[in-house]
């Protein structure tokens, strides 16, 4: 492996960065929610990550990455004053598998790191299918995590985000959706392995920015599909302050199909990595969601 210590560094920032890549709006995440409402959320995630790039070059090297992650949302819905609300807390476990260069590495088990999320509809309007949606995040350090370990579920930092989406009708059947937030990172104080250190460094980060936009087509009332285009920049990291010019700039995107059956909403997800300035390409996402009301 050519210039080992520099591909693990890059390769261990791109673990850091995934979590912050996952405020994806799905079909209707945008349409303002009848208050009073409990949703149980399960899903399922894989991810495969299998090229690695510096400053917009492949760099040759044959990583594979594949995550497994299941997770719980708890969501309740409700008004403030006549504004509709929801808040939710999720939480869930997963596997971080390491092969090809990076067999050398260990993986990682466990906890992934948790989220509480409130969000607040300043405009809804059903009539017309036009909404203004508000939200924020709240991300905590529950994965599993070893300074000692190059790869971890957990990132061992706090981060915040706040994120503006609003939807609007197209034609009879499809609505236009556009969204984008910003992320802020905590530092994490026992950064070592990661940052190719025997002692603990102090790993900070950049604020991430992220805009998604896409179609929603209803076909009918049980079947409804999505396109969705997603451009990531910022989120260069330190280490003791020292900047170290890796600054995220990522075009993706992912195709959703949503059912809402008498058992509840199923919901199944792709997508990839378009282009990548720096870190992984992300070959392959899958995901599998069941929502069901109570």
């Amino acid at each position: 492996m050519k210039n080992t210590g520099h591909l693990l560094f890059l390769l261990a920032l791109s673990v850091l960065f995934r979590p912050a890549l996952a405020i994806d709006l799905q079909p209707g995440d945008i349409v303002a929610p009848p208050p009073n409402v409990t949703v149980a959320t399960l899903s399922y995630v894989n991810s495969q990550n299998n090229d690695l790039f510096q400053n917009g070059v492949n760099t040759g090297a044959d990583p594979k990455l594949e995550s497994n992650s299941v997770f719980l949302r708890l969501t309740h819905t409700y008004s403030i004053g006549s504004l509709p609300a929801v808040s939710f807390v999720q939480t869930g476990t997963g596997a971080l598998s390491t092969d090809g260069s990076l067999s050398a590495f260990p993986g990682s088990k466990g906890m992934t790191d948790s989220s509480i999320v409130t969000a607040i509809w300043p405009y809804s309007n059903h009539a017309t299918r036009t909404y203004l949606g508000l939200a924020a995040y709240l991300f905590l350090p529950t994965g599993e995590y070893s300074n000692a370990k190059a790869f971890n579920l957990g990132s061992n930092r706090y981060a915040q985000a706040l994120q503006m989406g609003y939807q609007r009708p197209v034609t009879k059947n499809i609505d236009a959706a556009v969204a984008v937030d910003s992320t802020w990172f905590g530092a994490n104080s026992a950064c070592a392995a990661a940052c190719l250190s025997n002692q603990n460094l102090q790993l900070t980060q950049k604020p991430l920015y992220t805009a998604q936009a896409g179609p929603i087509y209803k076909i009918n009332q049980t079947y409804t599909v999505g396109a969705t285009y997603v451009y990531v920049t910022g989120g260069e990291t330190a280490w003791n302050g020292v900047e170290r010019n890796n600054t995220l700039v990522t075009q993706r995107y992912f195709l959703s199909g949503v059912a809402h059956t008498r058992v509840g909403r199923f919901t199944v997800q792709y997508g990839n990595d378009i282009t990548t300035m720096n870190g992984f390409m992300e070959s392959n996402r899958f995901i599998v969601r069941y929502a069901k009301a109570f």
